[in-house]
């Protein structure tokens, strides 16, 4: 049995209470999430005296749960009045129930419970039944090669693409139609697309499992990367799988967010596999908010800092050199990490950096959603917006090295690769923000990159 311990803060009085209960699934459904960001409606104190809470369902399903609340405490500041449980171990809930606690925190709290569990390496079929859809990969071949990498790392992806789907769904309201595609030469993936809903105007998450002959256009592109690739008889067997997300909110306020984690493997002539990991996630505001800038860029920091100190110095240089657009001079967002060719120090270790990014996604852009929801915003605000999106356009197509990558792949879905690009889109001929405005001092961070921690 798990064992949740909470220690509740209170100004005034001494409480001891015991709360015994079975998560009861099909009830918390209706409420995931609700507890976890303020935009998403219930206060805490409308689930006192529930025998069960919305967040159980994130427990394993075959966990029964145990809750005690005890402790005292003086009189202490105002952030406390309403009750403020500090917990250990696994259990971040009341964290995350409690009045006083910032958007920010409330989502860091929020992201041990969704990502911990949803990410323990356990039973697979189990762990299937969270995902949107079933693996690209037979289920049974998944049970017979658990332990290696290929199997880890599609439950990952898929992982991290139900987990995100669920928190945005929560925050729109929408339902994420969900595509499943094969690739004739050899695997297929999982689109998920939310369309012209009431945040998002276009919200897309995709899993890909791909495997077969590596073309040789996309066999250049690796060599330009110093890879030494050596073929049998001209191919060149290979394994690439991802996951793969850009949303773009209707709310001018609301800023778009990409994020990519991938993992490629090659077979070479003699039997020998190379393999390395590779991703990232940044940030593209149309206006610019220095709060925003500095949770999402700390929260990535963090993430990095559990395996490495360089790792967040590394991959945010990493990120402003790489989205870039050269014919504008600007970068296309604020940042946040990206790095490629990860082969070091171990598969392992390296596995698990990727997994500690995968887990930071709903964490550093969720409460930044539920802050800005409902903002108002002009017509003017919303055709700046417009043109932000040219730049995200342009830099997609024209730079993007993923993009490439897949148009240059044989089979790819064409559907899944453009879907990084928006609804609408604006251009106007030499635009350029006047001096002193919200717009030129976005221009000035795009153009000279901030250190944000």
């Amino acid at each position: 049995m798990l064992t949740i311990t909470l220690t509740r803060l209170q100004t005034t009085t001494k409480s001891t209470a015991r709360i015994r209960f079975k998560p009861i699934w099909e009830a918390a459904l209706h409420h995931q999430g609700a507890d976890l960001y303020p935009c998403l409606g219930r206060p805490y104190s409308s689930f006192r005296g529930q025998t069960s809470l919305p967040f159980s369902k994130w427990f394993p399903r075959f966990v029964s749960t145990r809750l005690m609340s005890h402790g005292t405490a003086k009189a202490t500041s105002g952030r406390y009045r309403k009750g403020l449980f500090l917990v250990t171990g696994a259990a971040t809930v009341a964290g995350i129930l409690a009045a006083g606690v910032s958007h920010f925190q409330r989502a860091e709290m929020a992201s041990r419970i969704i990502m911990q569990t949803e990410t323990d390496e356990g039973d697979i079929l189990e762990r299937c039944k969270s995902f949107m859809s079933a693996p690209v990969t037979d289920v049974e071949v998944l049970q017979q090669r658990k332990d290696q990498m290929t199997t880890r790392m599609e439950m990952l992806i898929l992982e991290t693409q139900a987990a995100f789907c669920k928190a945005l769904a929560q925050v729109d309201g929408g339902t994420f139609k969900v595509d499943r595609w094969q690739r004739k030469e050899g695997g297929g993936g999982i689109s998920c697309v939310l369309q012209d809903s009431k945040v998002f105007e276009k919200a897309g998450v995709n899993v890909s499992v791909v495997m077969g002959n590596l073309p040789e256009e996309a066999a250049k592109q690796m060599r330009s990367r110093g890879k030494v690739l050596k073929a049998k008889d001209g191919k060149l067997p290979f394994c690439a799988m991802g996951v793969s997300s850009v949303i773009h909110p209707k709310n001018p306020h609301i800023p778009t967010v990409h994020f990519n984690y991938r993992y490629f493997e090659i077979e070479e002539a003699d039997g020998t596999k190379q393999w390395w990991f590779g991703g990232g996630t940044d940030l593209t505001p149309t206006y610019l908010d220095q709060e925003d800038a500095v949770h999402f860029h700390a929260t990535l920091k963090k993430a990095c800092d559990e395996h490495h100190p360089q790792y967040y110095p590394d991959f945010k240089k990493w990120c402003d050199r790489y989205f870039y657009i050269n014919h504008r001079n600007e970068r296309r967002g604020i940042g946040g990490i990206f790095f490629d060719d990860l082969d070091s120090p171990s598969q392992e270790e390296a596995f698990a950096f990727v997994k500690s990014c995968a887990r930071s996604v709903v964490p550093c852009y969720l409460p930044i959603v539920c802050k800005h929801v409902d903002d108002s915003f002009s017509p003017e605000q919303k055709a700046w917006q417009q043109l932000r999106r040219g730049r995200y356009v342009e830099f997609n197509l024209v730079y993007d090295r993923g993009t490439k990558f897949g148009l240059a792949t044989p089979g790819s879905r064409i559907e899944s690769i453009l879907m990084s690009l928006p609804l609408t889109a604006r251009w106007e001929y030499m635009h350029e923000p006047p001096k002193g405005t919200k717009e030129a001092e976005m221009m000035e961070v795009l153009r000279d990159p901030k250190e944000w921690v």
